[in-house]
Parts: structure tokens; C-alpha cells; sequence
């Protein structure tokens, strides 16, 4: 059995879904490497850890790569360190180089993390992506709005998710963005031309750099419209059938990025946009599992346990592809306003309604905070055969089912 380090920084729900599946597939030979204690690990996957190290901080390299030695002197030569977390991708691809341990490298690690980077490969290479800018001052920032018009994205370089992303629609707007986040060399504002159309994304299992499997998915609407928007409920779909000539050109698209960019082996998520006249456009893309339910939407979809394939994946190089058997969809639970859940409106009709479909919830809790977050305070996760009863019933559970905050 091969030895495996995974780092999990904080004890995330999702994270240690992963984390299990790892510990299955180096059966007995994992070592793990977190901020939080090992006694606050829920017991079975406890007893699955054959070494622990606990750091002050996971992303810094010199931490983690302390963190790993240590580990490796009670374990064995690690054969694979894995971690599904956006931030960690570089930080681990940097040890892997110090330490000899096979994996995706620092400079194909900063491909996929560097938002600006990326682009400036993806337009090299003649794939689709937004006009962008990386601003190191005010000036430079609104030297390219004046170049690319309004509306612009305004996000980190190196962000993850939409999160500290937001959209300015004129120079005023522009000039407040600056102030707040004043950008200077070695700490640059990223901006990007605002690309209209739906929004997309694309999951895609790559073995040694080949593509050898994917999934697609449609945003209802984009997560940046419903940040910017707190009104708006959010929503995911996967539709049954995506083998249509209609998404050739996002997966010729795809593996055209996946090439540029240096993908070896694992699964990554990219983000993308059908314009109005029908083109492609690239988001963005990382090389790490996506968040926001959609392993588990993808897992239910096909019927079969990608964190647990993710895991045979990274560990052994595995993959074996599924059939999609099903469409499905997640609706997010998003509180209407701040403060904290006060009551849950709608649930009875819903379940009475739709809950045949129902494969997996999450529901607000009474006193929860507000996330703050697209994703909100819970999520409900539904399937069916057929994509047409799928978008039915997401619409009809946002028609039904409203959170009520409160401030006190």
C-alpha cells in the first residue's frame, strides 16, 4: 500500500469526505497533517490516521513541509501528499519539489492558482478567455477600464470561488474598489472584461494529462449576480444528457486549457460562459475537486461516490468512468437579509410536493448565522431521469421554501 499525506487545515465537512476516501485507499498508511487537534476528528477516520501533525499554519511551505518530514520519518517516504483546497495547491506542489514526492509541480500549480497567470497562458495558447489585467495601481486599473468599458470583474489573483469577487459598473464604483483595496507592487488588484451569457461549469478527470472523463453543470444564474444581488436564490443543475454536439466546443475548449496550462493527474473544475452568439469563454480553472455541493451533485448523478474516486484517483491513478443515470440539481437556502435564522417558511409544501426527488438536505437551523456566502445557510440536493422534472422542481422549491433572518 502506497504512504499518503493529506492535509486538511481545518475539519470542513466536504474535506473529510475526501480525507475518508484517502484513508480507504491507503488502507491503514495515512498520515495527516492539520491546524486542529486529532481528537476532534470523528472517531472512525481518527482510528484511520496512522500519523498526525498539527501546524500553526497549513499554507505556509516551510510549516507544512516540516509537517511532512515529520510525518514521513514515522510513516515511511510519502508517495502522494493531497489536499482539496483551493489555497493549498501551491503550497503542497512546492513541497512536492523540496521532497521528491510525485505530483503536479509548483509551476503548473501556479498556473491553476494564479488567475492572472492563467490567462495570460490561456490567450497564448488561443483559448477563449476574458480581456484582464493585473493593476498594481490606480492609475494601471483604470487605464485598462478606459481600454475594455464597463461593466469589469474585480477580483484577488489568487481568489477562490467567487469569494472577494465583485463586479464594478462604472468609474465611480471603480474608484471605490481602489480605495478599499488600494493595489501597490507585490500586492495587485486583478481586473477582468465581464463576460455575459450563461454561466457553466466543466469537472474533468485527467490521467497523466489525458482527459478521460467530465461533467457538466449550469449555474441559475452565476454566483456573481447573486453576491451582488441578496434577494436572488441560487441554483445548480446537471443535466442528464451531455454527450449533444451542443457542448463539443467547451470540451475541445477544456482540453485545450488542460494542455496549456500542465494538468497531470486529478480532477479540476473549470468555470465557463456561452455567450449570447453562441461562443465559449473560459472563467477560470483549478486543479482541485469543486465545492458548492457539486461533488455530491455529480456523485448522485452518476450514481456512484466521486470523493471516494477522487481518492483512488490521487492515491493509485485509478479512474473508472461512470454512466450518467440521472439529472439533478442543488437549490441553495439563502437567508433574506443579515443576522440569524428565524424560521423556515414553506417546508411542509415542499416536502409534500417534492419529496420523492429529494436526495440529500441540509436545512437552516433556528440561531444560525449568515453565511454571507452564494451557497447561504443550507442547500437541498434532488434527482430524476429526466432534466425537465429536475428544473421544474428547483424552481419550484425557490418558489416555496424562503428563510426568514433576523437581527436579534
Amino acid at each position: 500500500m502506497p504512504n499518503v499525506i493529506f492535509v486538511a487545515p481545518f475539519y470542513a465537512e466536504a474535506t473529510l469526505r475526501f480525507a475518508a476516501g484517502c484513508a480507504a485507499e491507503a488502507g491503514g498508511r495515512m498520515g495527516l497533517i492539520s491546524q486542529e487537534p486529532l481528537e476532534a476528528l470523528p472517531g472512525e477516520l481518527r482510528r484511520q490516521v496512522a500519523q498526525h501533525w498539527r501546524v500553526g499554519d497549513a499554507l505556509q511551505v516551510d510549516q507544512l513541509a516540516t509537517a511532512v518530514s515529520e510525518v514521513a520519518q514515522r510513516l515511511g517516504k510519502p508517495d502522494r501528499l493531497l489536499g482539496v483546497l483551493e489555497q493549498l495547491q501551491e503550497p503542497l506542489a512546492e513541497v512536492r519539489q523540496r521532497l521528491g514526492i510525485p505530483g503536479l509541480g509548483p509551476e503548473a500549480a501556479r498556473n491553476f492558482r494564479d488567475k492572472a497567470r492563467m490567462k495570460t497562458v490561456l490567450r497564448r495558447a488561443g483559448v477563449p478567455c476574458a480581456r484582464h489585467r493585473l493593476a498594481e495601481s490606480s492609475d494601471d486599473a483604470l487605464a485598462f477600464a478606459a481600454e475594455t468599458g464597463f461593466p469589469l470583474v474585480v477580483k484577488p489573483p489568487a481568489g477562490a470561488g467567487a469569494r472577494s469577487t465583485f463586479r464594478v459598473d462604472g468609474e465611480p464604483a471603480l474608484r471605490e474598489a481602489l480605495a478599499f483595496s488600494r493595489p501597490a507592487p507585490g500586492r495587485p488588484m486583478l481586473l477582468e472584461e465581464f463576460v455575459t451569457g450563461e454561466e457553466h461549469s466543466f469537472d474533468v478527470v485527467t490521467v497523466d494529462g489525458r482527459p478521460v472523463w467530465h461533467s457538466l453543470s449550469r449555474y441559475l444564474p452565476s454566483p456573481l449576480e447573486v453576491l451582488r444581488e441578496p434577494w436572488i436564490q441560487w441554483s445548480i443543475v446537471l443535466p442528464r444528457r451531455i454527450d449533444e454536439p451542443l457542448y463539443d466546443p467547451v470540451r475541445s475548449t477544456a482540453y485545450r486549457t488542460l494542455e496549456a496550462l500542465g494538468a497531470e493527474t486529478g480532477l479540476h473544475h473549470m468555470e465557463w460562459f456561452r455567450r449570447p452568439d453562441g461562443s465559449i469563454a473560459v472563467s477560470e480553472i483549478a486543479a482541485r475537486p469543486p465545492g458548492a455541493q457539486l461533488t455530491s451533485l455529480i456523485s448522485w448523478a452518476h450514481d456512484f461516490d466521486l470523493y471516494r474516486a477522487w481518492a483512488r484517483l490521487m492515491v493509485h491513478g485509478r479512474f473508472d468512468p461512470p454512466a450518467r443515470r440521472f439529472a439533478a440539481g442543488a437549490v441553495f437556502l439563502r437567508g433574506q437579509g443579515g443576522g440569524r435564522v428565524k424560521a423556515i417558511h414553506g417546508l411542509d409544501a415542499a416536502q409534500r410536493e417534492l419529496g420523492e426527488l429529494v436526495v440529500e438536505a441540509r436545512l437552516p437551523r433556528p440561531r444560525q448565522p449568515a453565511s454571507g456566502t452564494y451557497e447561504g445557510e443550507g442547500y437541498v440536493l434532488l434527482r430524476h431521469p429526466e432534466t425537465a422534472v429536475v428544473l421544474r422542481a428547483l424552481e419550484r422549491l425557490l418558489s416555496l421554501v424562503r428563510v426568514e433572518m433576523a437581527e436579534r
